[in-house]
């Protein structure tokens, strides 16, 4: 067996580990911690929630600490990119974390800030940057981030950034890097795309794997429920009344409509906070804050909000609209049923989303158990339906606002209104990290 104690971490991250309780390292940690001490180039297959973050922000920080140098300004000695701002927060979380024993800065660069407070940060030089393609772009446009003094580079959760578009991104920042570097490269699926970007940037490198001890499909009781689309929210405020339901990550395609379904929830009594792309960051860490204490039960979510959301105890994901990507669906259910624990996943099904649920079984190689609509389904329509009458009319010009991004032309989904438009950026938040009920088999279980 292998514990921290035998990769000789230095004594400043050995005490931070002690303080946290941690002893044994996840598979993926004994396998990466020892060639990235030794300074070799890496790439990396895990998955979110199998300690990866670890496995090298831990030997990056026993670097620092054996080579200390004097911060020159604007300048960073590490760079960590993530597709998602709530990513980016977690990873620096961990380098603060683990480094709180070293005298160390650690900055975010992601949009939704403003530009001057992050230049500021940088004026000093720091030893840790993590931020997001697209921003971080900025800020060196604005000559705010000298990047060629980068001794490590890495990539998080790169087929994420393939996939939201940060290919361009990628290139131009990998160009302004210093060749003599260390490169780790850190990804859930290996596609041929990823396959060449890390035959690109990696020289040499040890290559290691980590699949979890059981699939995410396999650690969560999946389930469907076949309801029309207008009678989703009558359904939701059904399921989530059960008690049994300690916190609910509800998903949604788009931000308009996360946010309406905040709305009726809370019209229909049932706390909720939604996290998006045109969420403010104090807003998105306020919501992330209160689900993390409990404070509030449900979150409701687009896909590219919820990466990096490392929540435990998430005991509940409701696919409240099935996506058109069926990987999209594995990494939702994968919010739950985390180091370890259970899960329940419940998906409402409507007609014109039928060939997005085979996709899905194909993908995951089963079907998905089919409950029946609860015996009380009826009566909750007609009750969700008369609040909604009663509830004053959603704001149109949020409806507006967002169908207009989403229109061909309208603007680029996902993308912080604020943040400046430049040619051949990722989409999907560059700035922000960047559809008759049928019966089935059983009845609704809500809790386990």
């Amino acid at each position: 067996m292998t514990y921290f104690t035998d990769f000789g971490l230095a004594e400043p991250l050995a005490r931070a580990l002690a303080d946290k309780g941690y002893t044994e390292p996840t598979p993926i940690q004994v396998q990466a911690i020892p060639p990235v001490l030794e300074g070799h180039d890496l790439c990396g297959i895990a998955q979110t929630g199998t300690g990866k973050t670890a496995a090298f922000a831990l030997p990056i920080l026993h670097r620092l600490a054996a080579n200390p140098k004097h911060r020159l300004k604007y300048a960073t000695r590490t760079l960590v990119l993530a597709p998602t701002r709530e990513l980016v927060s977690q990873i620096a979380q961990s380098f603060t974390d683990y480094g709180k024993y070293m005298k160390l800065t650690v900055t975010t660069v992601f949009g939704g800030v403003p530009i001057p407070r992050q230049e500021r940060a940088m004026s000093s030089g720091v030893d840790v940057v993590v931020a997001t393609p697209g921003r971080l772009l900025d800020l060196v446009e604005r000559g705010a981030i000298d990047l060629k003094l980068v001794e490590i580079l890495v990539l998080d959760e790169a087929d994420q950034m393939l996939d939201l578009g940060f290919i361009h991104d990628l290139r131009r920042i990998v160009g302004l890097l210093p060749r003599k570097r260390q490169t780790l490269f850190f990804s859930a699926t290996m596609p041929k795309a990823i396959e060449e970007l890390a035959a690109k940037y990696l020289t040499n490198p040890v290559k290691v794997s980590v699949k979890p001890a059981a699939t995410t499909a396999e650690r969560v009781e999946q389930a469907v429920i076949h309801v029309n689309q207008a009678e989703k929210p009558a359904l939701l405020q059904l399921v989530l009344k059960d008690k049994a339901i300690d916190r609910a990550l509800v998903f949604s395609r788009t931000k308009h409509g996360a946010d309406r379904i905040v709305r009726q929830l809370g019209n229909a009594g049932i706390v909720a906070e939604a996290i998006h792309g045109n969420k403010s960051q104090p807003q998105r860490e306020r919501a992330l804050a209160n689900f993390k204490a409990g404070t509030c039960r449900v979150l409701v979510a687009t896909d590219i909000a919820a990466r990096g959301i490392d929540v435990t105890g998430v005991s509940h994901v409701i696919n409240y609209e099935l996506p058109n990507v069926p990987e999209s669906y594995v990494h939702r259910i994968g919010r739950t049923a985390r180091a370890g624990a259970d899960g329940q996943a419940i998906a409402f099904c409507a007609e014109d989303e039928r060939p997005f649920l085979r996709d899905i079984e194909k993908l995951i190689r089963q079907k998905i158990t089919v409950l029946a609509l609860p015996a009380d389904f009826r009566a909750a329509v007609l009750a969700a339906q008369k609040i909604e009458r009663a509830a004053p009319p959603a704001p149109r010009e949020e409806e507006r606002r967002d169908f207009a991004r989403r229109a061909p032309g309208g603007g680029r989904p996902g993308r912080d209104p604020r943040a400046k438009v430049t040619p051949q950026r990722g989409q999907g938040g560059a700035r922000a990290g960047g559809g008759a009920g049928a019966g089935g088999g059983g009845g609704y279980r809500g809790g386990r």
